[in-house]
């Protein structure tokens, strides 16, 4: 085995969680420069890694900086880590996430200690679930992301604080029982935990399986939790609106990203028979989410609950790609999780400094900022943009991909309608996001915002990072899609296209 790059990448934040949480004596501003040492080391070896992924065609499908090494044996578990072209983006931009969420936190006062101990550990968890390649240490991946998200929404949040992140666990764990029940059923039927191994030889195995379509369901249900998809998604505007700026990002950012991340991974892998068979159902769904997700988005007057709202939307355009089941829109599934990460943890990002700065988030007593915060109003107005899909961002390339990837897939027939009315989503985030900028930073000057501050050099600093993100794979898509492409190639393959 090669040098752990992968372990010192996912157990580094919580390394740095656990020297915060417990080295006595230490001040508010060595707890933060703590902090952003220990995320800013993942970001720098996830891009390393990034760079030194091998592009070449004789690499689809392979696991690459692998660690594999015994971890239970009576359950031949393994501590199995590795990561391929779909999760390899997903790992990096939740190291990216991570370190930005640290650096939007550098304002919080209350409880740093705690604060900071809990915000590495909710990172290394969600890059435990990226990079895990074994069933259980996924599922324990995935479970330790609680913990952490109930505390900082709970303690630092905002409103009905604590309703919220209750009603977050609940929902979560209901899915993860589940991902559990589905999980064990694999066990028993297969006697493997590993990803890789089921989904190499996946047709064999689900035919190993006597019942594959409940385990399909059971799967499919704890990720569209996670997702989230209509009518699971309750827990989300709740959660986001709630919650501190920098949890909202990594939320929205990277954690909802699970639920698409282990639909294409497991039931999609294992099952491949069976997503065909339920790939018009799920697709409705999607389609379903699109247009309500749209919908309701333009009936909100709380900014962070508008930008929420519209979360629904955008993965609904995740689901419309990945049971299209073909090699473009997978991509463009793949594509839309990265894009969304960065375009919607921006306008997080923005409507935190807006609450901070303005101390207003209604949008109906908003107005005129352009002039009190221009480089805020810019930034808002490029990650607005991004959000409705215009050429040379990255919100652009991903629904591109999605819809032609969707349109010409012939998962079933009649898809192509259901694009269509996906298309229409398009048209409705157009109208709420203008609509959202114009509200806030256009229209009347208001006197009493005279006196707010515009971003500070800090601000500025994370705001530009994402909107360079953002530009470049607008830009240049190519730099994501020739890895996620790779990833993807073996499931298309076990889907038959």
């Amino acid at each position: 085995m090669e040098l752990s790059y992968l372990s010192i990448l996912v157990f580094l934040p919580a390394i740095g969680a656990a020297l915060v949480a417990f080295i006595p004596g230490l001040s508010a501003g060595v707890i933060k420069r703590m902090a952003a040492v220990a995320s800013f080391i993942p970001l720098a070896l996830a891009i390393a890694l990034f760079a030194a992924f091998d592009r070449s065609p004789a690499a689809a499908g392979l696991i690459q900086f692998e660690e594999k090494l015994p971890w239970i044996g009576p359950l031949n578990a393994y501590y199995h880590l590795g990561v391929d072209g779909l999760s390899l983006p997903l790992l990096l931009l939740t190291a990216l996430l991570g370190f930005l969420a640290v650096l939007i936190s550098w304002k919080v006062n209350l409880r740093v200690r705690e604060y900071f101990a809990w915000l590495l550990l909710l990172e290394t968890s969600i890059l435990g679930v990226f990079a895990s390649l074994d069933l259980l240490l996924f599922f324990i991946f995935w479970e330790i992301e609680v913990i952490p998200m109930y505390f900082l929404i709970s303690i630092w949040g905002t409103g009905r604080r604590e309703y919220s992140a209750t009603k977050y666990v609940i929902y979560t764990l209901f899915g993860s029982a589940f991902m559990l029940a589905g999980i064990l059923a694999m066990f028993f039927t297969t006697g493997s935990l590993s990803m890789v191994d089921i989904s190499q030889q996946g047709l064999g195995m689900a035919q190993s399986v006597m019942r594959p379509a409940p385990i399909f369901l059971l799967l499919i249900i704890a990720f569209a939790v996670k997702l989230p998809v209509f009518p699971l998604h309750t827990w989300l505007p709740d959660a986001h609106t709630d919650a501190p700026t920098a949890v909202s990002v990594m939320l929205a950012g990277v954690l909802i990203k699970m639920g698409g991340y282990g639909m294409i991974r497991l039931p999609l892998s294992f099952f491949p028979d069976v997503a065909r068979q339920y790939a018009q159902f799920l697709v409705a769904l999607a389609i379903i989410g699109v247009l309500y997700g749209a919908a309701v988005t333009m009936r909100q007057t709380d900014v962070k609950r508008m930008v929420a709202y519209s979360s629904i939307s955008h993965m609904g355009y995740v689901l419309l790609g990945i049971f299209a089941l073909g090699q473009v829109s997978l991509t463009g599934a793949a594509l839309q999780m990265f894009s969304h990460g960065v375009v919607t943890g921006l306008m997080f990002a923005l409507a935190g400094l807006i609450i901070h700065n303005i101390h207003e988030r209604n949008l109906n007593k908003l107005g005129g900022l352009a002039r009190q915060a221009p480089v805020m109003a810019v930034v808002f107005s490029i990650a607005g943009l991004a959000s409705l899909g215009l050429p040379t961002t990255s919100g652009f390339a991903a629904e591109f991909l999605v819809f032609v990837g969707s349109f010409t897939s012939t998962a079933f027939p009649g898809i192509q309608v259901y694009t269509l009315l996906g298309v229409l989503g398009v048209v409705v985030t157009a109208g709420y996001i203008l609509w959202m900028v114009q509200r806030v930073f256009y229209g009347p000057v208001k006197e009493e915002f005279n006196g707010v501050k515009d971003a500070d050099a800090l601000e500025k600093v994370y705001t530009f990072v994402l909107v360079a993100v953002i530009m470049l794979v607008g830009i240049y898509p190519a730099i994501l899609t020739d890895v996620i492409r790779l990833g993807v190639s073996p499931v298309v393959g076990l889907l038959g296209g």
